[in-house]
């Protein structure tokens, strides 16, 4: 990242105007007009997107049925160390059958290093038994039949329609949630309220690598206790600015500009 070019100062905030007219949009989070967010936030993604053009999903998968069961496996855990089991696993439960027909001790004993392994494993055993009973054994590709499924939220589903069936998502994780609300895009909190908020401000065919992208920054720049405000490249458009450390090279060292899978 070339330093020189990083702005020091964030974006100027525009409040918006007191007016009773009741065909006033709602104001955004940061009070500039609606057409303004959209154009800042698009701006701030064409950024991410010369920063990060490689980003995607940093769990380790081949088929549709491995990433649904690596995600679940991710709760609570990291995808590094969900990535170091996931070969033994794949290796002994091929497919939904081998989940629904599994060995409960066997199966508690491969996942006990990513923790709650009690629980994930009902929620792959439950999951192996749904699809076998329900689809055939194979995993479906639509978001409501996803989330009828044992250990399937929303962001699961979104995970898994976006990188293994290309249908456009938005995954709300925890470094999504806070980005997106430290650069102004929303103010929700809720996952779901928080994805139909973002996904408002982009074309459809952008959610999957936006959410890649945002994640990507979370997790290598704008950090939850100390963001890097001073080497990220999208300060200038960040109300946040100065949430953490603005001198260059201060903030460079907080930088973890590497893979986590």
């Amino acid at each position: 990242m070339d330093r020189a070019a990083i702005p020091t100062a964030p974006y100027p905030v525009t409040m918006p105007r007191d007016t009773p007219n009741a065909s006033v949009p709602a104001p955004t989070p940061t009070g500039e007009s609606r057409l303004a967010l959209v154009r800042r936030a698009r701006r701030m993604y064409r950024e991410l997107a010369e920063l990060y053009p490689d980003a995607h999903a940093e769990l380790n998968f081949t088929t549709p049925l491995e990433l649904l069961v690596a995600t679940i496996l991710s709760a609570q855990c990291t995808d590094k160390r969900v990535n170091q089991v996931t070969p033994t696993l794949f290796a002994r439960y091929p497919d939904a059958e081998a989940y629904a027909g599994a060995d409960r001790d066997e199966l508690e004993g491969i996942i006990r290093p990513l923790g709650f392994f009690r629980a994930k494993a009902n929620s792959l055993m439950g999951l192996g038994q749904a699809l076998c009973e329900q689809h055939g054994g194979e995993v479906p590709g639509n978001l409501a039949d996803l989330v009828k499924l044992p250990g399937v939220g929303r962001k699961t589903a979104n995970v898994l329609l976006g990188n293994a069936f290309d249908v456009p998502g938005i995954t709300v994780d925890t470094h999504f949630g806070r980005l997106v609300r430290r650069f102004g895009w929303t103010d929700e909190e809720d996952p779901v309220k928080v994805e139909h908020a973002v996904g408002e401000l982009f074309p459809r065919k952008d959610w999957t690598m936006l959410s890649h992208r945002v994640v990507w920054h979370g997790r290598r720049v704008c950090h939850a206790r100390r963001p890097a405000c001073g080497a990220c490249a999208v300060s200038h458009w960040c109300p946040s600015f100065g949430e953490g450390p603005t001198d260059p090279e201060a903030a460079a060292k907080l930088l973890r500009m590497r893979s986590f899978a």
